[in-house]
């Protein structure tokens, strides 16, 4: 299992930390942001294949930010992946 974590950019939240092991994303952690629905993102995720939650969370906007936590996620997601290959 090996350990990630991101300083995320315009949003709430200051960094997410998780875990990624044979392509499933555990352990999701946000600092900061609006924890009753970072807490319900990190259990509806926990497990899944990583790949699949970042396409489905990819381009989620926050009030008009161009971004959310739940896109921030996403990139990070994609950068852990990008050390894989």
């Amino acid at each position: 299992m090996k350990n990630f974590k991101y300083t995320t950019q315009g949003v709430c939240s200051r960094t997410i930390s998780f875990d990624i092991k044979g392509g499933k994303i555990y352990n999701i952690k946000f600092e900061g942001g609006c924890m009753g629905n970072l807490r319900a993102v990190s259990k509806l995720t926990e497990g899944k294949n990583a790949k699949e939650i970042a396409d489905i969370l990819r381009g989620n906007d926050c009030r008009g930010k161009g971004t959310s936590c739940a896109d921030q996620l996403a990139k990070a997601i994609d950068m852990a992946l990008a050390e894989f290959e």
